[in-house]
This record gives structure tokens, sequence and C-alpha cells, in this order.
């Protein structure tokens, strides 16, 4: 589909001012990353952020697509704004991100109040399509394209941590998986844009960068020739030795990773870099190499834990953490033991899991072996009681150890404390105040005697 004008009956907009806006965000980091770029072009094109949704003149949803259960929660949204326009003609509703993508013109005709229809690659045109909407179109724009560079706008959620796109798109083939035909292909930023951003956040006091990609080891791999540094690939290695001396940048993550391309050099280069913490979300999927093999996902189960284990060689201390999916269509009730088996095996600090989702022009969502519902609610229940388990023998590796401790910001549910996260990602509480009487700010880095342990985060104090 390409950028269109849909005809329509509207009239340009009445407003002689931009008004208010809200944007809710469903789905992954990316995603996150997505909204803080248009609330900054929002914001500079005059709006300012509502004090509540339902009171804002403009709603913007940046939706997902992977799972059946954020589409439906986005069309229960939809449909109380579509409500609210018919009292307030003059709202503006958009829908960015994958499922606008996915769906596109069909959101239209499905809720026709809708004003603006943009995939990802989209984001950093609103102000163009927004100008579109004000003079009476209703506008579509799900055609693929390059993403422009566009860092300067982006209106970020934290001062202290930030994201940075290094690769949009993917251009794997997972049987289950959507985001390739949402998000495009592979296109790799240069690594001076790159840098040029960390050291504009540096500069303005962010302490610590989480760089992001869908498949973040193919960094660089859509560069035909690499004019930078002729004696080496440009890879994600490549990029954190370019980036680290950054001077006020203390932290330094990534994401998300993909097994096939996780290569023993760049763990290397992750060991002898301080700054980049010792934590790394590496997706398995399944602990079958069948169903593995079925999800076109080109790695198996060895070779993922040799992965595995060259870490651990590297850096004992490191935390890892997952994603996997169950009841994957076929999947036997001994191929999803052997998920159980590779958590138990690991010790996953934290698995993210989710029951296989049929999604619309993948592979599998037409296969005629699905498993029925019970059975996807009967594995996640079992495999989620089996992460919390691992995920809090994991956390008592750190009781009464000190642990340094990013300051991100006050805790929301207790005024009386601070909250930020250990180098191996691991929320942590503790108090505002050291045992001297020093208060601590966000950006802070301090060290923390951890004293309560909980599964999925900690609790710590001042010696």
């Amino acid at each position: 589909m390409t950028t269109s004008l849909v005809p329509t009956k509207r009239t340009p907009s009445i407003r002689n001012h931009r008004g208010s806006y809200w944007i809710t965000t469903f789905g992954c980091q990316m995603n996150k990353a997505d909204s803080e770029r248009m609330s900054g072009i929002l914001q500079t094109m005059g709006y300012q952020l509502a004090e509540e949704e339902l009171k804002a003149d403009l709603i913007l949803y940046n939706t997902c697509t992977i799972r059946d259960n954020a589409e439906q929660k986005v069309y229960s949204y939809l449909g109380r704004q579509a409500r609210r326009k018919k009292t307030d003609p003059n709202l503006k509703i958009v829908i960015a991100g994958c499922l606008a993508q996915q769906e596109g013109e069909t959101l239209l005709r499905r809720v026709p109040e809708i004003d603006l229809v943009m995939g990802p690659q989209h984001a950093n045109r609103l102000e163009t399509l927004l100008n579109q909407v004000d003079n009476g179109h209703q506008v579509l724009a799900t055609d693929e394209q390059h993403i422009y560079e566009d860092i300067a706008t982006a209106r970020r959620e934290s001062a202290i941590c930030g994201w940075v796109n290094i690769i949009y798109g993917c251009n794997e083939r997972c049987t289950y998986c959507v985001v390739p035909s949402v998000r495009g292909k592979e296109q790799s930023r240069t690594p001076q844009a790159i840098k040029h951003e960390i050291e504009e956040l540096a500069r303005i006091g962010y302490k610590e960068i989480t760089l992001l990609g869908q498949n973040i080891d193919a960094y660089g791999r859509d560069f035909k020739t690499f004019e930078y540094n002729k004696c080496r690939k440009l890879t994600l290695s490549y990029l954190l030795e370019y980036i680290h001396n950054i001077e006020g940048i203390e932290r330094i993550r990534f994401a998300t990773s993909h097994p096939r391309y996780f290569t023993k050099e760049l763990i290397d280069v992750c060991a002898k870099l301080p700054k980049v913490c010792e934590h790394f979300h590496i997706p398995f999927q399944s602990g079958s190499n069948k169903v593995l093999k079925n999800m076109g996902r080109g790695y198996t189960v060895q070779s993922y834990k040799e992965i595995i284990n060259y870490i651990k060689q590297k850096m004992p201390d490191a935390s890892i953490t997952s994603d996997a999916i169950v009841a994957f269509p076929g999947e036997t009730k001994d191929q999803f033991e052997e998920t159980l088996s590779l958590i138990d095996d690991v010790k996953f600090d934290l698995v993210n899991t989710a029951a296989y989702s049929p999604r619309p022009n993948t592979p599998a969502a037409s296969w005629p072996n699905q498993l029925p519902e019970k059975v996807k609610i009967d594995r996640l229940r079992e495999i989620n009681h089996l992460v919390e388990k691992t995920a809090k023998e994991r956390n008592l590796r750190y009781s009464n150890s000190s642990q340094e401790i990013l300051v991100e910001n006050i805790n929301s549910k207790d005024s009386s404390q601070l909250m930020g996260r250990t180098r191996t990602n691991r929320l942590t509480f503790f108090p505002r105040s050291s045992s001297n009487g020093k208060s601590h700010q966000p950006g802070d880095i301090v060290n923390v005697i951890i004293n309560e342990i909980r599964p999925f985060s900690l609790t710590g104090s001042f010696s």
C-alpha cells in the first residue's frame, strides 16, 4: 500500500492552536522509542501534553501486533475515542505502529473516525502527515520507505536512561512472527549518526543508553561497504567500541539479540569494555530442536547453550534474560518439557513468556496442528511458575552483597525510596538518603547493600 489521501467529506480544522495530545504505547521498547520521537515532534508543532487521555485534542495509539490480545486492547481504546469524536469532531485520532501497518485501510473502514493511519517507518513524518489531516484529509501512510534521520525532537520519558535506535526492521523469517512485514527491511544507522545522538544525550545529563534493534546483532550487515574503518566489518562489536568512551555516559546496554548472530567476538568485546553492562537478553523461544526448526529460528538448543556457557565463562556474574513461546503448533508435551528443562538448566534471571498466538500472514497461522486454548493456558501457567522460582533462586546471589545502582527516579509507590537498577538490570529500591544523611538524586551512582529478595526486584540499604 502507498501513502494516500483517503477521499472524505471532512473540512479543514478550525482550531487556531494545536491543543493537547496523549500517546498510549503498546508493545516493545522499539515502540516506546518511536513514541518518544513522535511526542517530540508534536511538541515542536505546538501541542502540549494533556493531563489525561479523555481531555486530549489529539490521541495517538502506537500499536503492537505481536499477539492478538494487544490488538484487541487497541480496538477497545479506539471505540472510546470514536464515541468522543461524535461530540467533538475536531478530535484527531492517529493510529501508528505495527497494527497500523498490518491493517492499513481496513482500520479506516472498521473505525472511520480515525484521521491518520501510519506504519512504523513513518514516525519521523508525523508533522507532514498531520498537516494533511489539518487540510481536511484522512491519511493512510503504510508504504515502505527509507527511515530518515531525525533524532533532535524526541521527548524522552527518562532524563537519565535513553533509548537509541541503531537498526530498524528485520530480515528474519520466523514462521510465527509478523514483525518483518510490519517494520520492513533492516536499515542500519551510520556509526557517526548514532555517536552524535549519544553525545547529545550525554551533554544534557544522560548516564545510561540502551542501543535498540529488532535484531540488534544484525547491525551493519545491510551496509555493502564500510567507509569508516577499512580493516573491520561494521558490526555491533565495532559500534560498542566506537561509542564506548563518550564522556558522561556511564552505562551501555543493548537489545534484542538473536542467537543466530550472537558471536564470541561480541561477548569478548562486552567483557573488556567496562561501561557495557553485564546483562544479555537472548530469546531462545523453545527448548526443542524440532520446534525451533519449525519456527525457522536457525539455531539449535546446543548452539544456544554454547553462547550462554561462553558468557558465563567470560562474565560469571552476568544476568541472562530471554523470551519463550509455549504451545507452538504441533508442540508435544515432551517438547514442552524440553523448554522447561532448558530454563532449569540455564537458570535464567528472567524469561518473558507467551502462549502462541496466530498472526496474520505468517506461515504458522495456517498450519492445521494448532493447540487448544486449554493447553496454552496450562503450559503458560506451568512455565510461569518455573520462571518465578528460577528468578528468585538467581536473586539469592544478591543477598547481603553491595550493588552499584544508577538512581533513576523516586519509587512511585513509596516516596521515601528511590529506585534504580543494578548493572545486571535488576530493579532495586532503597532509601533516599545515605546513613551519613546525604540525599541522592536521579543520575547518582550509589552502592547499596541488598537485604530483601523478591523474584523480580530487590530492596537495599546503605551501610
